[in-house]
């Protein structure tokens, strides 16, 4: 499977106030998923951000929070988002086969969420070095990483991403993708 900006969907599973500080190198994942969203923005690729029980886990982070509107926050109760019918509908109402996935936690939400869009037929990118878990459940995120794997979903990383929606060097958007690429 190939990933291209027009067959694409960027989803950010719950990267939220109270979970983030917990989840081993947050800060860079952080900045891989900005990147990927400034990248989704460059190219109209569509976006869409989960909250999981935030009156308990706390919002999605700020600035980040910010960048989507209101019709692309869903917030959940189940781990797997793909749980709510509604959410599936959201994710089918933008028509892209592709859904390139950042976040937390890779091996509770961000599973549940991948295996889910599998069943109902997506193609599913893992952005392996953007999503993340908690600092002592290392090895349940590199198991989480082969399930996924094993269930068809691809695994990649935030560069290849970046320049597979590029897809050439001659595309007017090389240069600002090659900055966020050197910032990372």
């Amino acid at each position: 499977m190939r990933i291209t900006h027009d067959n694409s969907l960027l989803l950010v599973i719950d990267i939220q106030s109270k979970l983030a500080p917990h989840v081993a190198g947050h800060e860079q994942l952080i900045r891989r998923a900005d990147a990927l969203l400034d990248a989704a923005a460059l190219f109209g690729i569509p976006k869409l951000l989960t909250e999981h029980c935030p009156n308990q886990i706390g919002p999605v982070i700020e600035p980040m929070r910010s960048r989507f509107a209101a019709g692309e926050i869903f917030e959940k109760t189940r781990f797997g988002a793909p749980d709510h019918p509604e959410f599936v509908a959201l994710v089918r109402s933008n028509g892209r086969p592709q859904v390139i996935i950042t976040g937390m936690e890779a091996h509770v939400c961000v599973m549940q969420s991948a295996l889910a869009l599998r069943s109902h037929g997506f193609e599913v990118v893992i952005v392996a070095d953007a999503v993340g878990s908690r600092g002592v459940r290392q090895y349940d995120r590199e198991l989480a990483l082969r399930r996924m794997e094993q269930a068809g979903c691809a695994l990649a990383g935030t560069e290849t991403v970046l320049f597979e929606w590029t897809g050439s060097g001659v595309d007017p958007r090389f240069r600002a993708i090659l900055g966020a690429v050197k910032a990372l």
